[in-house]
């Protein structure tokens, strides 16, 4: 649901409708510092931070990012650190305190289950970030964008209060420079004697039957249930697993093999969830008869009241949506991952060729550098939507890669209400994304009394274990 899109508020209003509400984990570093900034209005943030068990971090961080009464419109943000394999102390400190915060402000109040969902792909945070939403009492952990297979051994060591390591692939690096990943201590930021978090359930979101096979057939890879996400899903798609075919949009095009059948992952033998364009009552009983535990879904919810979206993108996708008329591109150029990525086309976002052209290329976020090899061996950070010539000097960094790269940190940022201001007052531009089917947006605007644009969580629940899903 990228970058606070799925907050806590809404992950909080889906849990107590007793199903399982999931918070993005991606950036939360971020996030936390942009709200502090703002000023934290209603208190939450330092409400959680309070609870922080770890002495003297949160006041560290309220010392460095808290603006009371917030920043001025027209002020940037405060930056945060990046990652690299050796991340600094504060921002690990910063990074476990914000997970903690998002999940203990989603599991205030209530006994209701919560979950975080993670990125592979943006692996430098993830020891950190897990054993965060783990202090926090987090009921599960999702993984996708690559291949989870690392993440059980992970939980497994952080709940044993021992250090852990993530294996990071480093791009041209040989077998000579050795292994890489990044390391994690927990003893080293908790209070001695403390008791080790509880261990939270791991899903593993795959987009074959294949990989799902592959993680359950061993032992140390095995999750505890999948996510399987069809290539309608928003954000982030695994892409095609045929040859790559652009249609004549030049969008990528999916196949039957592309296609996954619940009756045939129900043999893998372990809990799963079917998710992209599952999102009406009629995709939850079909999944759940055919051997699924139930349906992830994405779109309905991004876009409903509680959400972390900005009001003014909410907003603009709605009307669309009402009308049937949303735009949805699967994009295989955007996303510096090189993912394909779904993109609501919108004027005045970076879906927007104009607006693309018109930003001036920066990498200050930096939330989706990967490692490369330097000449001499250690080891540097570069994203292909970092200025050109930024990127060519960056070891042996192609140009071609560069073309279409939209900043996706920045954007999606942006998109939850946390753009970047610059100079000449410049602000940063949106990416918004969803998946390609609002059948469910669509039928819960129109069952609002009165013709109200909007909608709640707790609507999108009712929705879906209504009378045609006959799921209670």
């Amino acid at each position: 649901m990228g970058v606070a899109i799925s907050d806590w508020r809404l992950a909080r209003a889906v849990s107590l409708t007793g199903q399982l509400g999931v918070v993005s984990g991606t950036a939360l570093e971020l996030v936390c510092a942009r709200r502090l900034q703002l000023g934290d209005l209603g208190g939450e943030m330092r409400r959680a931070l309070a609870h922080f068990p770890v002495p003297g971090v949160a006041e560290r961080i309220l010392r460095t990012y808290y603006v009371a009464g917030g920043k001025d419109a027209s002020a940037p943000f405060r930056p945060v650190l990046r990652f690299s394999l050796q991340p600094s102390r504060a921002l690990a400190e910063l990074t476990i305190a914000a997970n903690f915060a998002e999940v203990f402000l989603a599991k205030e109040g209530h006994d209701g289950p919560v979950g975080i969902n993670y990125l592979r792909k943006i692996e430098l945070p993830i020891p950190f970030a897990c054993y965060g939403a783990m202090l926090a009492g987090v009921d599960h952990v999702l993984m996708g964008a690559g291949n989870p297979a690392d993440l059980p051994a992970l939980l497994d060591g952080l709940a044993g209060n021992q250090p852990v390591e993530l294996p990071v692939r480093v791009q041209g690096a040989t077998s000579a420079d050795g292994e890489h990943a990044i390391r994690f201590d927990p003893r080293a930021y908790a209070p001695a004697g403390r008791h080790p978090p509880r261990r939270p359930r791991f899903d593993a979101i795959v987009a074959s039957v294949d990989l799902a096979e592959a993680l359950a057939a061993n032992p140390a890879t095995r999750p505890d249930g999948f996510v399987v996400e069809g290539f309608e899903a928003g954000g982030h798609n695994a892409p095609p697993r045929g040859p790559r075919r652009l249609d004549d949009t030049g969008q990528l095009v999916y196949d039957a093999r592309d296609v996954v059948d619940p009756a045939s992952m129900s043999r893998v033998g372990l809990p799963f969830w079917m998710a992209g364009s599952y999102g009406t009552p009629a995709g939850v009983a079909g999944a759940v008869s055919a051997g699924a535990t139930g349906v992830q879904v994405g779109t309905a919810f991004a876009y409903c009241e509680e959400s972390g979206m900005a009001p003014e993108w909410k907003r603009r996708v709605l009307e669309l949506a009402g009308r049937g008329e949303v735009p949805v591109r699967t994009d295989a150029r955007t996303s510096p991952t090189g993912f394909p990525f779904k993109v609501v086309q919108l004027p005045g976002t970076l879906a927007d060729d104009d607006v693309y052209a018109a930003r001036e290329r920066l990498c200050d976020l930096g939330v989706l550098r990967t490692p490369y090899r330097k000449p001499d061996g250690s080891v540097g950070y570069r994203c292909p939507a970092e200025p050109v010539a930024m990127y060519r000097g960056h070891g042996d960094g192609r140009e071609a890669n560069t073309v279409g790269r939209r900043c996706l940190c920045n954007g999606l940022m942006a998109a939850a209400g946390f753009a970047q201001r610059r100079a000449h007052d410049y602000t940063e531009p949106p990416v918004i994304t969803a998946g390609t089917d609002f059948t469910g947006v669509r039928e819960l605007l129109r069952r609002r009394p009165g013709g109200r644009g909007t909608y709640r969580a707790a609507d999108v629940v009712a929705y879906l274990l209504g009378p045609e899903g006959e799921q209670r």
